[in-house]
C-alpha cells in the first residue's frame, strides 16, 4: 500500500524528491537508426575500395590508347576540388546552423553546398562528355574501363548527395527542426563528408598520379 501511495504521488507530482520518472522516448530508434547507417558508410568505402584497387591493375592497360598524363585536365579537377572541399565546410556550417536551430544559416549553408555540387558535378559531366566525343570512352580500354568506373560512381554518389540535400532543406521547411530531422541531417552530413574523402582519394590516385605517368 506505501509503495502504491509513492507512485500515486509520483504521477501527481512529477517534481516528487526521490523520484525517477522515466518516459519512453526515441532513443533504440536512435541507436538502430545510426548503427545502420554506420554500417552502410562502411560498405561504400569497401565497395570504393574494390574500385580504386581495379584502377591500380588496370591504371596501365591503355591498349594502345592514351594513359591518363593525355587526357587529364588539372586545371578542371583542381576547380572540382575546391568546390567539393568548401561544399563540405558549408555543409559543416549547415549542420551547426540546425543544431542551434538557426534557419537562415541552415538555408544559406545548404544552398551553397548544393550550389558547390552541382558545379562539381557539371564539369565531371563536361569531362566524361569531352572524353567521349573524342573517341576516348569506357569502352577504348581497360584504363579507361576503370577510370569511369571510379570516378562515375563518385559522381552518382554526389547526384544523390544533391537530391538528399535537397529533401532535408524541404523536411526542415515543411516540419522544422524535429528530432527525426535533425537525426537524418546528421546522416547527410555524414555521407557529404565521407564523400569528400573518397574524392582525395581520387584526386590523389587517379589525377595526381596519373598525370605523372
Amino acid at each position: 500500500m506505501a509503495m502504491t501511495a509513492t507512485a500515486d504521488r509520483a504521477h501527481a507530482d512529477p517534481h516528487h524528491i526521490g523520484v525517477v520518472i522515466e518516459h519512453p522516448g526515441p532513443a533504440p530508434k536512435r541507436i538502430v537508426t545510426a548503427y545502420g547507417f554506420w554500417v552502410f558508410l562502411l560498405s561504400d568505402i569497401v565497395m570504393f575500395s574494390c574500385f580504386f584497387a581495379a584502377y591500380a591493375v588496370l591504371a596501365d592497360q591503355t591498349a594502345g590508347g592514351p594513359k591518363g598524363s593525355e587526357i587529364f585536365d588539372q586545371r578542371n579537377v583542381a576547380i572540382e576540388t575546391v568546390c567539393l572541399l568548401l561544399s563540405s565546410f558549408t555543409c559543416g556550417m549547415a549542420s551547426i546552423a540546425a543544431d542551434v536551430r538557426n534557419r537562415f544559416w541552415f538555408y544559406l549553408g545548404m544552398a551553397v553546398t548544393c550550389v558547390l555540387g552541382l558545379i562539381f558535378l557539371a564539369i565531371e559531366f563536361r569531362e566524361f562528355a569531352d572524353l567521349v566525343a573524342r573517341g576516348y570512352g569506357p569502352s577504348r580500354s581497360a584504363f579507361l574501363t576503370s577510370f569511369f568506373s571510379l570516378v562515375g560512381c563518385h559522381g552518382l554518389h554526389v547526384s544523390a548527395g544533391v537530391l538528399w540535400l535537397l529533401t532535408m532543406m524541404a523536411q526542415v521547411f515543411a516540419k522544422g527542426f524535429r528530432a527525426d530531422v535533425l537525426r537524418r541531417m546528421m546522416c547527410f552530413a555524414l555521407f557529404w563528408h565521407a564523400l569528400d574523402i573518397v574524392w582525395v582519394g581520387v584526386f590523389s590516385v587517379v589525377y595526381l598520379l596519373g598525370s605523372g605517368t
